[in-house]
């Protein structure tokens, strides 16, 4: 908002609260003058200080006016950081108020002076006004400010900011997280049912216990006492039954909650791009997955449960309160708004320590993932302890942010606790008052003093909801970012040829991982892979090899040329059908905690066992797992661990082979391949899989000798291309290899010379 539209809203409002205020108040004096009040002022039949109340709000707002007037950038910043001192400062002028219409009501009728009833509104309008215009000031800009492009507010949740206030967020983190439940609606209305009914019962139990006093004490008679009992008894014994079934229901509700809220949020983990798995860390996503959305089912299955409970006795025991006595109750609610202010703070505090908790803790979790899963490594180094020190450092930072909320609790505890024991007192010596001047019976006055702890109670329990129900919603937040994050990447390609050639054109290929945004992998890089030939990639580590196969496998979008595969580009191709026809055996094979047959057959649920056996013969792994005690119903362990590295590299060669691919990738496949395997191997790719096109990436010179075409990579560019031969009669990168493994470094292999062909991509187009 402009500077002088504030300043002119507010001074012209101050003349109107004053305007008003006097003229109600003089209206309702013409019996005496302002200065006979003054010197006779009396609190119960005087409305002098409500008046007074009006230039205590007037001079809250000059003084704010002037400070943004004089300096309109460190002004509004004043006022916002006062935001919670001004608010206790209106909150007990409307406390005041409430005082005023008590000791009012001692000496005269208040609903027979219209003139009180009009000061006592104005006061309160007045008061949401001033709350109103505080808030304006606060977000003013000055005219040089407003002309700045993107200029505006500084403070989260304050017009001008892009953000939108945490408040608001929490509020629709809770609605959307309720929003999950829509597929329980029937669950939740019964279950809401029986929830009425309990809190019915429990409610009317202070009321009959009363009833049981007053039959005892001051009535002496057994036949009340009795009834009232009886009808305890009744109550109770409905209220438990209906809990219970309540109970049981919410917990239902809320275990298909969580399992719906994991089921969403694996799902859109498992179709995020590749780059977003580059960028999380593992043990980040599983505490997500894990303990967050635990948390989160937990936190609101609970804490929504105990909400609506106390909520339904609420509304009751404020309407027997009334009842009983609109005075005491007018007492007793004077400390409410102050408990809800302090939770209020309380509560905000508290969800920005519980983000900063569950983000400790998925450090934590991520350093324990990390070491357990390398503790070989870690054996190796003996590094055990040093490892346990860091997990202990970053489990003294949770314990840190621990003390923290700790801290923030016990003040929270202290000003409610305050505020109540004040309220109570104040409803004795009150009530007291009230059954002396018989105001008020004595059997209604206690029956209000249980009703009051009844209620208490409830707003306890509820103000304790709420903090924790923040803390859930900081849980679902990083939960629901997951969910509703849309992959930059998407897989929407709908071409399935029946049949597929299986030739490969990179056409200058520049390419860029979004984790190494400054450094380039691929640069212009060209060339082909023919049909039925072995073509090998060779070249230094970081030369961009395994780049090159993961753009062959679509994991990653181009930052310039294209991959074409029969002609067409490989994201024009339906997703299962692209990585159904390229098959890739990694240096680094991963298997999952299953049989050998459903690693070799994962991804294809309808392949025949008798395809699984020729693909684990093709890979010579078929005699090795028929020496295992349950041959392929051999559980392989987590990540393979059941077996050695080379037996791992032939299960995931059978696994590529058994979709009979067009295209087979091996990346570093014979790595752990012991002489006799890895022969095995190579004349399976120059024998049995002349009908695919094969692209080997290998450091072996025995591996990479005896291809069709080698394309030699050196810093991201092709440098060479060519069979054995004549790259060796070229000289270069690839000359400079073979020498360093024929000195060696490793085995030289079959020298027997690979086939002949010219070097460039000149193999026909299909």
């Amino acid at each position: 908002m402009r500077l002088w539209k504030a300043v002119v809203a507010t001074l012209a409002f101050m003349s109107v609260d004053v305007g008003v205020t006097t003229a109600i108040y003089l209206l309702s004096h013409l019996d005496r003058s302002l200065l006979e009040d003054i010197r006779h002022f009396n609190i119960f039949d005087s409305v002098l200080d409500l008046w007074a109340t009006c230039l205590y709000r007037s001079c809250l707002l000059l003084g704010a006016t002037i400070s943004v007037a004089k300096n309109s950038s460190l002004g509004p910043r004043r006022l916002r950081a006062s935001w919670t001192v001004i608010t206790l400062l209106y909150l007990f002028v409307g406390i005041y108020a409430v005082v005023k219409l008590l000791l009012f009501s001692e000496v005269r009728k208040p609903i027979r002076d219209p003139w009180f009833w009009a000061l006592f509104a104005w006061t309160y309008l007045s008061l949401a006004a001033s709350f109103l215009l505080w808030w304006l000031l606060s977000t003013v800009r000055s005219e040089t400010e407003a002309l700045e492009p993107g200029a505006g507010g500084e403070a989260e949740g304050f017009p001008g900011d892009d953000r939108p206030p945490p408040e608001q967020t929490s509020r629709a983190t809770l609605w959307k997280l309720l929003s999950y439940t829509k597929p329980d609606m029937a669950f939740l209305v019964v279950a809401s049912l029986f929830l009425i009914v309990a809190s019915l019962g429990e409610t009317f139990l202070p009321y009959y216990t009363g009833r049981a006093i007053d039959g005892i004490i001051f009535e002496k008679s057994m036949e009340q006492f009795i009834a009232a009992i009886v009808v305890m008894c009744v109550l109770a014994i409905g209220s438990s039954f209906a809990a219970g079934i309540r109970a049981g229901i919410f917990t239902l509700i809320f275990a298909r909650l969580n399992i719906r809220l994991r089921n969403r949020l694996f799902r859109s983990l498992v179709s995020q791009e590749m780059s977003f798995f580059d960028e999380n860390r593992t043990g980040d996503l599983i505490s997500r997955l894990t303990s967050d959305t635990t948390m989160v089912s937990d936190l609101v299955s609970q804490n929504i449960n105990v909400f609506l409970r106390n909520a339904v006795k609420v509304m009751v025991v404020v309407i027997f309160m009334f009842s009983l006595s609109w005075q005491l109750s007018l007492v007793t609610f004077m400390g409410f708004p102050i408990i809800m202010m302090v939770s209020d703070i309380y509560g905000k505090y508290y969800k920005r320590l519980s983000k900063e908790v569950q983000s400790a803790l998925a450090g934590a979790t991520n350093t324990a993932e990390e070491t357990i899963s390398a503790m070989k490594t870690v054996r190796s180094f003996a590094n055990e302890e040093e490892e346990a020190e860091v997990y202990a450092r970053k489990l003294q930072q949770v314990y840190k942010l621990n003390r923290k909320e700790a801290a923030a609790c016990t003040y929270c505890v202290w000003c409610n606790g305050l505020t109540l024991v004040i309220v109570q007192g104040s409803i004795l010596y009150y009530g007291g008052h009230l059954v002396i001047s018989d105001q008020m019976t004595s059997g209604n006055l206690i029956s209000f003093i249980i009703y009051k702890f009844v209620l208490a109670e409830c707003m306890e329990a509820m103000g304790s909801v709420y903090s924790r129900l923040l803390q859930g919603v900081g849980a679902a937040e990083k939960v629901f970012e997951f969910i509703d994050r849309q992959p930059t990447m998407v897989h929407d390609g709908n071409l399935a040829p029946d049949h597929l050639e299986g030739r490969v054109d990179f056409e200058n290929v520049t390419f860029t991982y979004r984790t190494r945004p400054h450094t380039q992998v691929l640069q212009n890089v060209s060339f082909s892979l023919c049909p039925g030939k072995v073509t090998a990639l060779v070249g230094p580590s970081g030369s961009g090899k395994s780049s090159c196969v993961n753009i062959l496998e679509n994991f990653y979008p181009l930052e310039g040329g294209r991959v074409l595969l029969d002609g067409k580009p490989v994201g024009v191709y339906d997703h299962k059908y692209l990585h159904r026809a390229v098959s890739l055996v990694s240096q680094e094979p991963v298997l999952f905690a299953r049989s050998i047959t459903d690693n070799i057959s994962y991804g294809l649920p309808a392949v025949p066992f008798e395809a699984v056996v020729e693909a684990a013969q093709k890979a010579n792994a078929h005699s090795f797992i028929m020496e295992l005690q349950d041959g392929y119903n051999t559980e392989t362990g987590e990540k393979g661990a059941q077996l050695s590295g080379g037996q791992k590299q032939r299960v995931a060669m059978a696994r590529a082979l058994v979709r009979n691919p067009p295209v087979l990738v091996l990346d570093e496949a014979t790595s752990a391949l012991d002489a006799e395997s890895e022969y095995l191997i190579q004349q399976a790719i120059h024998g049995d899989l002349r009908r695919h096109t094969v692209l080997v990436i290998a450091h072996r010179l025995s591996t990479v000798e005896r291809a069709h075409r080698i394309v030699v990579l050196d810093k991201g560019r092709v440098v060479q291309q060519g069979t054995h031969q004549q790259l060796l009669a070229q000289g270069g990168l690839y000359a400079k290899l073979v020498q360093r493994q024929m000195l060696g470094l490793e085995p030289a292999g079959d020298n027997t010379p690979g086939p002949q062909e010219p070097p460039g991509n000149d193999c026909p187009r299909a």
